[in-house]
């Protein structure tokens, strides 16, 4: 089954330059809501548009900005947007250094900013901050994402813990509320395959899509050039999901670079639906050279993309191959 459809030829590649991270929210106003990493790491910014190719020349509008110092002054890394219990939240990495710590990791940790106005772009003002999303590890932590299932909302996050080897894992808990945790972390994946451990060991960017009785778990691994690469893990959706054993991890990656039409590095994706509402999409970050001066996450230039993907007859996803550049 091909995983490239008749709609992959409508949207714009890159859809929104130099900008790492992407997250894509459709809500029931018909708006998508996008946001992600810019590329000075200082603030955070939302644009809408009514279709997605709409969201290549929407607005962006500014909605907080780091600190001065302290905890979230530094560093602003992969927020997303989520509406729960008709409020907006916005979750995030901060930092308040860009120094590396005893483990040589970045100092990040994860915090939550929160709207209860219908139109989250109104002004900065209308954004409160409800603090860090305590883990019980006090580490490196970040790219957190959240969903809700039987009447439960879970959180899904990477951490590094001093005690495994790598740089992070991914753990999953129950929420109280949309900022604090119910029940402890359960680690659900660590980098252990080739393919997760290049250059570095890394299980991180989380997203999560329900389909056909099963919760698929997508996440990046390896360093964040060529590197980066998609892995998945699967759960039935009416298993007990703070239970490890009820996650199963692919052995191979489910999307990768695309060395013939240039796309390397796709990863840190997140889903969100097509505009006939029945097309599932898939959304990344991907370059277009493997030459990089310097920290890759340093490079401006990871681009976020769209494409359509289907699904396979045993109920799995085929996300196909990174699409060529269209639009320049």
């Amino acid at each position: 089954m091909k995983a490239v459809t008749k709609m992959s030829s409508q949207y714009l590649t890159p859809l929104v330059v130099q900008r790492a991270d992407p997250y894509i929210y459709k809500h029931s106003d018909g708006y998508y809501y996008f946001t992600a990493s810019v590329p000075a790491y200082n603030l955070i910014e939302i644009r809408r548009a009514k279709t997605l190719n709409g969201l290549a020349n929407a607005a962006p509008r500014t909605v907080w900005r780091k600190h001065d110092s302290g905890e979230m002054s530094q560093l602003i890394w992969a927020p997303e947007i989520h509406f729960i219990n008709n409020k907006w939240y916005i979750y995030f990495a901060a930092a308040e250094t860009t120094a590396f710590d005893e483990n040589g990791m970045f100092q990040h940790r994860m915090f939550c900013i929160e709207c209860d106005n219908p139109d989250p772009m109104r002004q900065e003002e209308d954004w409160i901050e409800r603090g860090q999303v305590k883990t019980g590890m006090d580490s490196f932590s970040l790219d957190a994402t959240c969903f809700e299932q039987n009447g439960n909302l879970y959180y899904v996050w990477a951490q590094k813990d001093p005690a495994i080897k790598g740089n992070s894992n991914l753990y999953i808990a129950e929420m109280e509320n949309p900022w604090t945790l119910k029940t402890k972390p359960v680690l659900i994946s660590k980098p252990e395959f080739e393919w997760e451990t290049n250059i570095f060991s890394v299980n991180e960017g989380p997203a999560v899509i329900h389909r056909n009785g099963k919760l698929f778990i997508t996440y990046s691994a390896s360093a964040t050039d060529q590197n980066y690469c998609m892995g998945m893990l699967i759960a039935d959706d009416q298993s007990d999901l703070l239970n490890s054993n009820s996650w199963t991890k692919q052995d191979k990656p489910v999307f990768e670079s695309n060395l013939s039409v240039r796309q390397y590095g796709p990863g840190h994706n997140s889903f969100t639906i097509g505009e006939d509402n029945k097309t599932d999409i898939l959304v990344y970050h991907c370059r277009d050279y493997t030459t990089i001066k310097g920290d890759p996450l340093y490079d401006p230039n990871r681009h976020t993309c769209v494409q359509p993907f289907t699904w396979n007859s045993d109920g799995l996803p085929n996300f196909g191959k990174p699409n060529p550049y269209n639009y320049k």
